[in-house]
């Protein structure tokens, strides 16, 4: 192979990379994933809704130890696998990954971290049909 065959050869997988990276979140990223968290001697559970309207993702939490219910994050977004969820007024971030099961249609879990004053704990967040408080 010539050394010009070769670098035709490279750019074209790399630029095919990204294609694999841009895989777009399963449809079933829409309903309710629950997790508990733990701080110090405190367990709490939190559960994040998604949505979407359009080609945007929206998200709420709802935590009855931290006393909200149904709070919008003020910004989702969705990267492939990835997601991010912040929440501002409540000084709060949630990243993580799905999961998917092997046809890659279902999430199994997401695992993330949440971030919040100052403290990440790593959470791991599994389907529900309903928040469970």
């Amino acid at each position: 192979m010539s050394k010009q065959s070769r670098i035709l050869l490279s750019c074209a997988l790399l630029l095919s990379c990204p294609l694999l990276w841009a895989q777009e979140a399963p449809e079933s990223l829409i309903g309710s994933f629950e997790g508990s968290l733990v701080f110090g001697r405190d367990d709490l559970t939190i559960a994040l809704t998604f949505d979407r309207q359009g080609d945007e993702y929206t998200a709420a939490l709802t935590s009855a130890n931290l006393g909200v219910y149904g709070f919008p994050a003020e910004v989702v977004q969705i990267n492939g696998l990835r997601v991010l969820v912040r929440m501002p007024r409540l000084d709060a971030e949630f990243t993580g990954t799905l999961r998917l099961d092997e046809s890659g249609e279902e999430i199994l879990n997401i695992d993330g971290d949440w971030f919040q004053s100052s403290e990440l704990v790593p959470v791991v967040l599994h389907p529900v049909d309903k928040p469970s408080f």
